[in-house]
């Protein structure tokens, strides 16, 4: 099969999207598929074709939310290289931008379009509203939400049950939606994979002892990640927990006025900012930590959350849907409420270093089960039903129109 993935984020952006993106391309090459993706590249003026990799990269401009780019929504320039690729079907990953290309590109080609919703965009509009309209703002990304996933796409998909329950008890969206949480490419992140020389070297760059209890927090250093309730329950956690320190691993707009926060409570040897880190290197950071924190309720899957348990490492998250269905609370990780219960938490298992390595254990096995090959043919049975939808769509239309043809001829 000839697939088309367009999205406004990859690598080298990384976020969750972009990861996802990633590893579905991998997995259905995997199975011996040709894969081709169409995304935003990072120069405003030049077109970008990586033909080895298959990777067209449309110039796009700078929006001022983080590092993401919009592109032009139809560059004519590409159009007679794209047909040549000759898709079976297009698989969008964006609402907007490429996304809307994606649309019209497939309803020109004839060609079945397959949409996965992954972001949570009632979470952010505030980086655009500032808090101005937002009852309004919100109706708005419902209404384009829902015209693109119900006027366009044959099939749509998303990542976890809590993005399936906001399409239907919130939109009321009337047709079938897949559920396929993204694939990973686990195996990066195994323990003994890891290189013990650049291990060791790691954690003396860090300043890690042999006797700390390291915390770690991945993601993007903004408001809708709830990073506030981590610093204030380890600020509270520290005081018992004489070695432990957490490592917040990302960048973001809020970075600097967290980073003012640790420095004001003297907690700078405590909670360390490592900023952004390459996408190669961060399975060292994982396997330095002995828990994993999450206090975000603004994911639609939390992808990092299988990259830590991939390391061995145990999460403790918010009660969200988007992490009870794959934390088994007390099993693989455990499940917080409040500040206070968090903390409880973290000090059980920081005084019973036993029940954190079942943990451990465990939360491997969970990994384990996000398998690429499994990702694969999840994608693929969606990609068969939505070409199958299409002809019979065409069908259809094209039996009407003969019918209208021939009651004017009969006249």
């Amino acid at each position: 099969m000839r697939i088309g993935l367009f999205t406004d984020s990859y690598p080298p952006f990384i976020n969750g999207v972009s990861t996802s993106v990633e590893m579905l391309k991998k997995a259905l090459e995997q199975k011996g598929h040709t894969v081709y993706i169409v995304t935003v590249g990072q120069n405003a003026l030049k077109y970008e074709y990586d033909e080895k990799n298959k990777v067209m990269r449309i110039p796009g401009v700078p929006i001022g939310i983080y590092d993401y780019r919009i592109s032009r929504i139809y560059p004519l320039k590409i159009i007679n290289q794209m047909k040549q690729w000759k898709l079976d079907i297009i698989h969008s990953h964006t609402e907007f931008g490429i996304g809307i290309f994606a649309r019209l590109f497939a309803k020109q080609e004839s060609i079945p379009l397959v949409h996965t919703y992954h972001t949570m965009y009632e979470d952010y509009t505030h980086y655009i509203t500032k808090g101005y309209f937002d009852k309004s703002s919100k109706k708005i990304v419902e209404y384009l939400t829902m015209f693109y996933c119900d006027k366009t796409a044959c099939e749509l998909i998303v990542p976890t049950e809590k993005t399936y329950r906001l399409f239907k008890e919130k939109y009321h969206y009337d047709k079938p939606i897949n559920i396929i949480p993204t694939g990973m490419d686990v195996e990066r992140f195994f323990r003994e994979n890891m290189e013990v020389k650049k291990l060791t070297s790691l954690r003396k760059t860090l300043q890690i002892k042999a006797n700390d209890f390291v915390i770690l927090f991945v993601g993007r250093i903004a408001e809708e990640k709830n990073i506030p309730f981590l610093l204030e329950t380890f600020k509270n956690l520290s005081k018992e927990a004489k070695n432990a320190k957490l490592y917040i691993v990302g960048d973001g707009p809020d970075k600097e006025k967290y980073e003012e926060f640790v420095l004001l409570e003297n907690l700078s040897s405590k909670i360390v900012f490592l900023g952004k880190v390459p996408f190669n290197e961060m399975p060292y950071y994982y396997n330095l930590a002995d828990l994993f924190v999450t206090a975000s309720k603004t994911e639609t899957q939390g992808l990092t959350v299988i990259e830590a348990m991939a390391s061995s490492v145990p999460v403790f998250a918010i009660n969200d849907e988007a992490f009870r269905s794959v934390i088994i609370d007390g099993l693989n990780g455990r499940i917080f409420e409040t500040e206070e219960e968090l903390k409880r938490q973290i000090l059980e298992v920081y005084k019973d270093r036993k029940s954190l390595e079942k943990m451990s254990v465990q939360a491997r096995i969970q990994a384990e089960h996000s398998s690429l090959a499994h990702f694969a043919e999840s994608a693929l049975e969606v990609y068969h039903r939505a070409i199958q939808t299409y002809k019979k769509r065409k069908n259809f239309t094209t039996t009407i129109l003969q019918v209208f043809k021939k009651g004017k001829d009969d006249k």
